[in-house]
């Protein structure tokens, strides 16, 4: 389906669109110069995506896809820096003037899933969440800003930045990998504020794919959970399964004890704070014959606010212990910073809305409410004004083995349209309105701040009851 903008095409040459507007004002004829690059691109934007998803891999490992990125942003003239939290890749596009810096983002990674018809056989990985997606339009961006010839008419900047490990997976991998001094925090854009790659950047967007029907064809708005994460061990001691269980100390039983803990602690959540606990056991034991000496288990702990976190994180730690204590194990507890929840800013909500409407019809955009996920662009929306809209094109459960991306028009090519009209808006003008975004932005941390405080999330506690 053509686009509304595609359909009020300029008379103007790329280049001429500073000079002469024309009948209709002069963002409408950049916003439909850069719709009609993308249009032109369709089918390349469209291969990006399912390339990607033929070939998914898992957070900061993603060398293919971020080789992939890298390629299209240097056929366009745009220097890369590469390797950013292991795999990351950012270029900078000019504008005619100095300006603020709009970041448009792509998330490199796909999630485990070794359920899901289309996962990688050695690894397990499958793009169950349609990150793939964004790196198509991530490129459709740079595609019809570039070859649309509007960066000519506007100020400032725009960075595409494609980054690494947002699904948060592999926690014990990636304790190896903080161990071994290769990075630091387990969540890609985390990881890259830490290292300063956000430092000149003043917007973030990015979009996000959808199955749910309530979002529209373009869903805007609306907040998301933020979370802890947890790596637990169990110590036991093994015995003869059969031969001499009382000989051992059983960590499985600690861990299903602590399990029953978690679950019995539900109904002290209130439910306005949106609390998820979602455990799993990652190793259970070695062999049948053996009572289980050692057991790991993995779990977010979730909620609406930092405040609920902090109270629901503390009540999760009280019922591991409980199960070390009842079965007399030794527990080893690593609490790690997950996300933060995610507050968008309502003055870029509203831009890209009115995009969105033009795009699809007004009737085809939907209200996100708050989402009890995460991600961690909840960590950039702490620090500076962020844009997380949801586009149509998926079917099936998110996360889930039958999750498919089913229409790149809808996931893809229209995503990127409403991104460069948004990013049109913002720097057109003299970057007037990201001027402005940027002036009633109101951050809750600094980027040291934001670092201190995720740095003191991290700790590392045993707990052996005394007999």
């Amino acid at each position: 389906m053509r686009s509304g903008w595609f359909s009020r095409a300029s008379p103007h040459a790329p280049g001429n669109l500073g000079k002469t507007p024309g009948s209709y004002p002069l963002t409408t004829e950049l916003k439909a110069a850069a719709c009609r690059a993308i249009d032109a691109r369709r089918d390349d934007v469209v291969a990006i995506g399912r390339q990607i998803w033929r070939a998914p891999e898992l957070g900061f490992k993603e060398h293919r896809t971020a080789a992939l990125a890298e390629s299209w942003l240097a056929r366009l003239g745009l220097p890369c820096t590469t390797g950013l939290g292991l795999t990351g890749v950012k270029a900078v596009l000019e504008g005619v003037s100095p300006g603020p810096t709009v970041a448009i983002l792509g998330e490199l990674d796909s999630l485990l899933s070794w359920e899901h018809p289309d996962h990688d056989p050695e690894t397990g990985a499958a793009h169950a969440c349609g990150h793939n997606a964004q790196i198509a339009a991530l490129i459709g961006v740079a595609l019809g800003l570039v070859e649309g010839g509007v960066m000519a008419a506007l100020a400032g900047r725009v960075a595409f930045i494609a980054v690494p490990a947002e699904e948060f997976v592999e926690i014990e991998e990636r304790l190896r990998l903080r161990a071994a001094g290769r990075i630091e925090l387990l969540a890609g854009k985390q990881e890259l504020l830490r290292l300063g790659v956000f430092d000149d950047v003043d917007i973030a967007i990015m979009v996000h794919a959808t199955a749910e029907p309530r979002d529209g064809r373009l869903g805007v708005g609306g907040t998301s959970n933020g979370m802890v994460a947890k790596f637990v061990r169990y110590v036991g001691r093994a015995a003869h399964a059969g031969g001499a269980p009382h000989r051992g100390v059983n960590a499985l039983y600690a861990a299903q004890v602590a399990l029953a803990g978690i679950n019995a602690l539900r109904e002290t959540f209130p439910d306005d704070d949106h609390v998820r606990v979602h455990p799993i056991i990652t190793r259970g034991g070695d062999v049948v014959s053996a009572i289980p000496s050692d057991v790991r288990v993995e779990t977010f702990v979730r909620a609406a606010s930092v405040e609920a976190i902090a109270v629901a994180h503390r009540k999760v730690d009280r019922a591991l212990k409980a199960g070390a204590l009842a079965l007399g194990a030794r527990l080893e507890l690593t609490t790690v910073p997950g996300y933060l929840p995610m507050y968008q800013d309502q003055r870029l909500v509203e831009l890209f809305s009115r995009n969105a409407e033009l795009l699809v019809g007004a009737d085809s955009v939907g209200q996100v409410g708050h989402r009890t996920g995460g991600t961690d662009m909840g960590d950039l929306s702490h620090i500076l004004p962020v844009l997380h809209p949801f586009a149509a094109g998926a079917t099936g459960t998110v996360h889930g083995a039958d999750f498919t991306l089913d229409d790149y028009d809808a996931v893809a090519i229209t995503p990127a349209k409403a991104m460069a009209s948004t990013v049109v808006d913002l720097l057109a003008d003299d970057a007037a309105r990201a001027r402005q975004v940027i002036a009633e932005f109101r951050p809750r941390f600094t980027r040291a701040g934001y670092l201190e405080f995720v740095r003191s999330l991290a700790t590392t506690e045993t707990y052996e009851s005394a007999d």
